[in-house]
């Protein structure tokens, strides 16, 4: 057991310290327009409700009040034939959208050829550039961190193709999800499950709190009935943070005589890039065991492609498992 302590301890500090180094009063750069100051580079040092204090390279440390942020209209725009532009809207009328780009300067494009148009967050302008939101921002590789959706969001997940989930947002702080393993194609019982989810924005965009339920059966079994009852608590942004959890099992009635505990953590380190820890100590039965994962997201388009290794340690496992699964949102983004 204190082989299982050491280890968990060994990714909380690393957890940890990959927050904090990557967190964004470190990492983001954005570039605002202030109707006092004019254009202004640099580094995110803190942020309210009400103001934005950035790190600039001549100025020192500047606080800009968001009231005189010329930043509304900058919109990202997608097309029906797949193109994206990012620029500030000069003109729009019921019939088409004129932007101010970057690269190609004043472009008009017709509604009718509008895919999507969102307006963009300061946070997603890295070194002027714009970086996509995280597809899959409310879990790691499979379990969930203290965010949730927003009211008409949702995403579907698969997971080896077996595993097959979908997940919506009822409320800003409610989302509810169905699934299941389609192994009737096989012949065999069909696993089908249910989950149910609350989160709450301590500070936002710094620390949640959360929790839910996984309940579950296997169709053409009897007594099947399972699930998990989960708290978790994130420090940190949507893209990069660290979750610690606590879960009770229950199965067939009985439940767990000793709770689950996870500690996952999850770091943007590119435009389309991420790394994904997902660990979890379980107690039962007078034994313990430790699961360790590492792994990746990749941002394909809006879609999110997810890999890596699952690896059972302190148990005569002897084997690795690896991982692959892919999640597209939908509804209101």
């Amino acid at each position: 057991m204190d082989s299982f302590k050491a280890v968990l301890f060994f990714i909380l500090v690393f957890v940890a310290s990959t927050v904090y180094s990557q967190s964004p009063k470190d990492t983001t750069v954005v570039t605002i327009n202030s109707k006092s100051s004019g254009m202004l580079t640099g580094k995110i040092v803190s942020e309210n409700s009400d103001t934005i204090k950035i790190a600039t390279e001549h100025f020192g440390i500047v606080s800009i009040a968001k009231s005189e942020i010329i930043y509304d209209n900058l919109v990202s725009i997608e097309t029906e034939d797949g193109n994206e532009f990012l620029g500030q809207i000069v003109k729009e009328d019921a019939l088409s959208i004129t932007l101010k780009t970057e690269k190609l300067g004043e472009i008009q494009i017709y509604r009718k050829d509008i895919k999507s148009k969102k307006e963009v967050d300061i946070q997603q302008m890295k070194d002027g550039k714009f970086w996509f939101p995280n597809p899959q921002s409310t879990r790691y590789l499979w379990s969930p961190n203290g965010y949730g959706l927003n009211k008409g969001e949702g995403y579907y997940q698969n997971i080896w193709v077996l595993w097959n989930q979908v997940a919506y947002g009822i409320t800003d702080n409610i989302s509810i999800g169905a699934g299941l393993i389609p192994a009737f194609l096989f012949g065999g019982p069909t696993p089908v499950f249910g989950t149910a989810k609350f989160s709450i924005p301590i500070t936002e965009n710094k620390f949640n709190v959360g929790g839910g339920v996984i309940f579950g059966t296997v169709i053409g079994e009897e007594d099947a009935g399972l699930g998990i009852f989960y708290g978790i608590t994130t420090f940190g942004s949507r893209d990069n943070n660290v979750t610690l959890g606590m879960g009770y099992g229950y199965a067939d009635g009985n439940w767990a005589n000793a709770p689950m505990i996870t500690l996952s953590g999850m770091f943007r380190i590119s435009k389309r890039g991420y790394i994904i820890t997902e660990n979890y100590l379980i107690n039962g039965e007078g034994e313990s065991g430790l699961i360790i994962s590492v792994g990746g997201r990749s941002i394909i388009k809006r879609a999110a492609l997810d890999y890596g290794l699952v690896i059972p340690a302190g148990v005569d496992a002897g084997f690795v498992i690896p991982w692959l699964g892919f999640t597209v949102p939908f509804g209101k983004r």
